[in-house]
């Protein structure tokens, strides 16, 4: 899936509202849901699903996926061809554009966090393996700004690997959160 250089402030905002973006990420896991089963995901009204994944669509991030419907009733929607990235730096000198991008990046923080801390809550109810295969790590690294790039790159691929890859059906998969952060520090 390639990756679309988001500089319109307005791609930022579809996703900066929580709902959107669970929404997404529901399709992330998925690949493709009716509107019923996202309300259901998202404790939200159909109406309501409707309403955000229009906005979406509005932006190319998600697509009707009608062939998936059992009649004309239903209304089914997968991702769109591009995963997006951005720098804040591209807004710097656009204040609405600015403040957007920093509202996604905190919801961003904040959604991830949050799956951190409920995984800590309930990780002792969790199957051992899943315990065990569990992990965090940190580390500090001496790069150049272009090597965190490539430090960056390079882990985008690892996981993008790992995300299209066939999947056998030797035994069942959960969905697996992963993220990380990378950026210059001090101890």
């Amino acid at each position: 899936m390639p990756t679309e250089n988001v500089t319109d402030y307005r791609v930022l905002a579809a996703v900066a509202h929580p709902v959107r973006r669970r929404l997404l990420d529901v399709l992330r896991v998925e690949q493709a849901a009716s509107v019923g089963v996202l309300a259901d995901r998202l404790g939200v009204a159909v109406g309501s699903v409707s309403h955000h994944a229009k906005v979406l669509a509005g932006h190319g991030l998600i697509v009707e996926a009608p062939e998936l419907a059992r009649d004309a009733r239903e209304r089914w929607w997968r991702l769109g061809d591009a995963r997006i990235s951005w720098s804040n730096r591209a807004f710097a000198d656009d204040p609405a554009g600015s403040v957007v991008a920093q509202a996604v990046d905190e919801l961003s923080l904040r959604l991830q966090l949050e799956r951190l801390t409920a995984w800590r809550a309930a990780s002792d109810q969790a199957d051992p393996a899943w315990q065990d295969a569990a992990t965090s790590t940190d580390m500090w690294l001496r790069l150049t700004p272009t090597e965190l790039a490539q430090v960056s790159e390079e882990l985008t691929e690892l996981l993008s690997r790992w995300r299209t890859r066939e999947l056998p059906d030797d035994e069942p998969r959960e969905p697996v959160f992963v993220f990380a952060h990378a950026f210059p520090s001090n101890p």
